[in-house]
């Protein structure tokens, strides 16, 4: 399967019409390189944002109040992208506003069929925790699909192990991590996260960024990290455990991933990390013993 992952700069849009056509141009430029699926990343649905005023826009709470009517045609808008280019599309996240008045960072992925499933973040960041509206989510899903078992782990939640292993043993072999960080520290982290969840589960691991300068965005005011691709380090993969990452300012990160080398890696890899998961559960080893 080949997939294509972002480096989306972000761009202040001068109407929805516009920020459409725009996501239209790159994920055609994807699927015509032969894509089946594409990863967008976390927060892209606050780029609506700057089509209002600065009054709006410049103001965090009052930004995600005021997207709550564009999410119908968000919706339909990757509906009909993913049907129009035959891709399965990781929509990056919409802060979405629940019953309860508080809202969930949500990650969609649409296929071209018309099927749709969505993931909610699980753990806040400060960040998020800071403005007391948002909430973690509930349930951790996989996604049956077309191309396989899909997981999704938003960002932050890809700096914990158990949420990409329950995934895992619930049969997904492809974890998706749309991400945003705003200091090298924070791409950091995420990386290091995407990188340890492919080394533990033996899977591929796709992760995509926001990229640029966005000063008229509290939340999306600087952007950094690197789009890529990665895999358990182990026979017939790369040793660095990267397959592919951007170059440049380049907007997608393109690479061809292999489900029977995973498999032949946990058959027959130099170490075997899924299937060796348990031993760190045992009893006499639960806690460690200060001597």
């Amino acid at each position: 399967m080949r997939i294509a992952t972002a480096q989306w700069a972000i761009e202040r849009p001068c109407s929805f019409a516009a920020w459409h056509a725009r996501l239209r141009a790159a994920l055609a430029t994807a699927a015509a390189q032969g894509a089946e699926l594409a990863l967008l990343p976390e927060y892209l649905s606050l780029e609506l944002a700057g089509l209002f005023a600065p009054a709006i826009h410049a103001d965090f709470l009052a930004s995600l109040d005021a997207l709550q009517p564009l999410y119908e045609d968000w919706q339909a808008s990757f509906a009909n992208l993913s049907r129009e280019t035959g891709l399965h599309l990781l929509a990056g996240t919409f802060l979405l506003r629940q019953p309860n008045g508080r809202y969930r960072n949500r990650a969609e992925l649409y296929a071209p069929d018309g099927r749709r499933w969505f993931q909610d973040k699980l753990v806040l960041t400060g960040f998020e925790r800071g403005f007391a509206v948002i909430e973690p989510g509930d349930q951790l899903q996989v996604f049956d699909t077309a191309l396989g078992r899909i997981g999704v782990n938003v960002c932050y939640d890809s700096e914990f192990p158990l949420f990409a292993r329950r995934q895992y043993e619930a049969g997904a072999r492809l974890l998706l991590v749309p991400s945003c960080t705003d200091t090298p520290a924070g791409a950091t982290r995420v990386r290091v996260g995407c990188r340890a969840r492919a080394l533990e589960n033996q899977v591929h691991v796709v992760q995509s960024v926001t990229a640029g300068e966005a000063t008229w965005s509290p939340a999306l005011d600087s952007n950094t990290g690197i789009a890529a691709v990665f895999a358990p380090s182990d026979r017939g993969l790369p040793d660095s455990g990267e397959l592919a990452r951007a170059i440049g300012d380049e907007t997608w990160c393109i690479a061809d991933i292999d489900a029977a080398a995973l498999d032949a890696v946990r058959k027959n890899g130099q170490v075997a990390n899924a299937a060796d998961w348990e031993s760190q559960l045992r009893p006499n080893v639960a806690t460690a013993v200060v001597r």
